[in-house]
């Protein structure tokens, strides 16, 4: 069952990571490694603090559960979905669903995903070490 809560913190973080990637997409779209590998390690960041925006959820299945959507469109990608279900190249949801299937982008979104595990592991050490 899912605990439904409104988190500003999480909200206007989730807003400044959205901010981040696209400025990633428009203005250091030219920059390479930047685009291809940063950008989908923090997306994985995008998708964690959006969530938990809304939901109070245990952060291990949350990440679990992202890097498996993420690896999901991922492969979706592979089979030209974006194509398939009709939307234009270009257009918003072409982009975000992404069309090309990439090893190295499942490898970014592992990495990110880490990062949030890692990050999760000492806010966590944090707060015990503040209650006792």
């Amino acid at each position: 069952m899912l605990n439904i809560k409104f988190n500003l913190k999480y909200f206007l973080v989730t807003i400044l990571i959205f901010l981040v990637e696209v400025l990633i997409a428009t203005v250091l779209k030219d920059n390479f490694f930047i685009r291809a590998y940063l950008g989908d390690v923090i997306v994985v960041m995008l998708l964690y603090t959006f969530v938990k925006s809304f939901f109070i959820i245990n952060d291990k299945k949350l990440i679990v559960g992202i890097f498996a959507f993420s690896c999901l469109i991922e492969f979706a990608q592979f089979f030209n979905i974006a194509d398939k279900l009709g939307f234009q190249p270009g257009s918003l949801m072409y982009i975000v669903i992404g069309n090309s299937f990439s090893w190295i982008d499942i490898l970014c979104y592992g990495v990110g995903c880490l990062f949030l595990y890692i990050f999760v592991k000492i806010k966590l050490n944090q707060k015990s070490t503040k209650s006792t």
